[in-house]
């Protein structure tokens, strides 16, 4: 009897997450890749590459990062996309993996073709920037963009998602009144 208590919880929880994921849909979230080599072998040598290679990589990274969140790199996806500066900064883009690597810039809206915008405005303008000469960034940095249309938009939640912690929330809230119930009846 009582794992038919659990899978009631569950069953119950999953419902009600799929229930919310319907009724609020998260936004949409578009993906643009930017290839970032910053040629970490031209600057070092080979034989001296252990803590400075790191030390290298993540300096350049941080003003790479700089780059994409600066007021002028910003400005020009507000310009292409009609939105602010700060509504961008608030949430509306993500930055994901900086690194030596596929950079992922993120656009999120409630709509897939404002999504896409904002990912391929964000990441062409970085690009553009880094290529313009941003101050700071080494010249030996190879900036390459590999996908600025046709971007892949998806739910930035899935309904999975939901689901699996709507279930969780209902076995737990299930439990939470087992207690109290039990206690009711001791009393």
């Amino acid at each position: 009897m009582g794992w038919r208590f659990w899978l009631l919880g569950a069953l119950t929880g999953a419902l009600l997450g799929a229930a919310f994921y319907l009724v609020f849909p998260p936004e949409y979230r578009a993906r643009a890749t930017v290839v970032v080599d910053q040629n970490v072998e031209q600057v070092i040598p080979e034989e001296q590459q252990d803590l400075r290679k790191y030390i290298y990589l993540q300096r350049e990274t941080d003003k790479l990062i700089e780059v994409a969140w600066a007021d002028a790199t910003l400005s020009i996806v507000a310009g292409e996309t009609g939105l602010t500066v700060s509504d961008l900064r608030d949430g509306r883009l993500v930055l994901s993996q900086p690194s030596d690597g596929g950079w992922r810039f993120y656009g999120v809206a409630s709509d897939p073709a404002t999504a896409e915008s904002l990912a391929s405005a964000w990441a062409a303008a970085f690009s553009d920037q880094v290529q313009a000469g941003a101050v700071g960034v080494s010249p030996l940095a190879e900036i390459e963009t590999t996908q600025l249309e046709d971007l892949p938009v998806s739910r930035s939640v899935s309904l999975g998602v939901c689901v699996f912690w709507g279930s969780l929330a209902g076995v737990f809230l299930f439990a939470f009144g087992v207690l109290f119930f039990h206690r009711k009846e001791e009393q």
